[in-house]
């Protein structure tokens, strides 16, 4: 079986570590996987590929498109694509998706284009957005991570399109964690819809009777500077840190006592899994979309209402001085990898394929082992 997969980077993302976990289950299983990139290479994938993935750099990343830019892009991606000749495609996720789209057309090539997010909360406007209305009924498949996303679409595009999760994998075998530590932990890029200045807020409000206690915010973004600022003005130097990116989530996971997801929106948040996977107890905003679907209230975390700083505070409190109720709620935490491990999502993803090959009057089904 060859497959293309295609997306913008493979930087230290959501999206980036899902296709770089699917290019290595299908790398594994024997099939000839390339990865298409549009950055030029300068920087290795943050997230380590399966030595059998064939990466390529096209080096046609922009900041700005034009006419002459995007006739580029189209002719190089449409190139590379037919010099990977293969079975299927799949690319993730916006103007990455439109631009495949096009490049794909007469090709014959049965094409899987996936939201990662919610596209309501990342429209399309001007231009884009009317080629997205013209290029996506060219998809086979549409793969969405909720099925609330799928309203966002036309009738026709809404037929084609299929909800798959983000698949989660176990920590390795490790050192048990210590959950000694007394830290309270979060993960992902330090942008405004991660919601970081809400949960500094609420650490503060919780933090006052709880001098022991620490708060560390794992990632890098545009809102760095602002963040900081807002900690020390909140009287958290010392209490409150930004240590940057961490390739090995898992290991600072063994580390912490508490994980907490203070999104304004999500897709489906795979580091939320993984803190699951891993035994942490998590407490996290009930935010448009995921968490709902992903922490059972009361049974392996807390769910409290979305952007509400007083009630993300009182959950905080509630855990930090509980630690019989932490280790209630860490007891069942890892059974998320039963509802969403690997192997059950990725036959997800094969049936999807099943499908779109089919609908493209293409014989013949990908192989469910080699």
């Amino acid at each position: 079986m060859k497959l293309t997969l295609v997306i913008g980077r493979l930087s230290a993302g959501g999206a980036e570590r899902v296709m770089t976990r699917m290019a290595n289950h299908w790398a594994e299983r024997g099939w000839r996987v390339t990865l298409l990139t549009f950055d030029d290479g300068a920087e290795p994938p943050f997230f380590e590929l399966h030595p059998a993935v064939r990466h390529r750099p096209l080096g046609i990343a922009v900041r700005a498109h034009s006419v002459r830019t995007v006739a580029r892009q189209l002719a190089v991606l449409r190139r590379s694509i037919r010099a990977s000749d293969p079975r299927a495609l799949i690319s993730f996720a916006g103007k990455i998706n439109v631009l495949v789209l096009w490049a794909t057309r007469g090709l014959g090539l049965p094409v899987i284009v996936s939201e990662r997010t919610t596209v309501v909360h990342r429209p399309f406007s001007g231009v884009w957005k009317v080629l997205r209305r013209w290029t996506y009924p060219l998809a086979a498949r549409l793969v969405v991570q909720h099925r609330d996303s799928l309203a966002c679409f036309s009738a026709a595009v809404r037929r084609k399109g299929r909800v798959v999760p983000n698949p989660v994998v176990p920590p390795s075998a490790g050192a048990a964690p210590g959950r000694s530590a007394n830290v309270v932990l979060a993960m992902g890029r330090l942008t405004a819809l991660k919601g970081f200045d809400l949960l500094l807020k609420a650490f503060a409000a919780a933090a006052a009777g709880f001098p022991e206690w620490s708060l560390v915010i794992r990632g890098e973004g545009d809102r760095r500077g602002a963040l900081e600022a807002l900690r020390d003005e909140l009287g958290l130097r010392g209490r409150a840190f930004f240590p940057g990116l961490t390739p090995e989530p898992f290991e600072e996971m063994r580390q912490a006592d508490l994980f907490v997801l203070s999104s304004r929106f999500e897709g489906f948040p795979n580091v939320l899994c993984e803190a699951l996977a891993c035994g942490l107890p998590v407490v996290a905003f009930d935010c448009p979309h995921g968490p709902g679907e992903i922490v059972r209230d009361g049974v392996d975390g807390m769910l409290v209402p979305p952007g509400d700083v007083q009630a993300l505070a009182a959950a905080l409190r509630r855990l930090m001085r509980d630690a019989p109720a932490r280790r209630r709620l860490a007891a069942r935490a890892p059974e998320v990898v039963e509802r969403f491990g690997l192997e059950k999502v990725m036959r997800m993803w094969d049936g999807v394929m099943r499908e779109a090959m089919g609908a493209r009057g293409r014989p013949g089904t990908p192989p469910a082992r080699d």
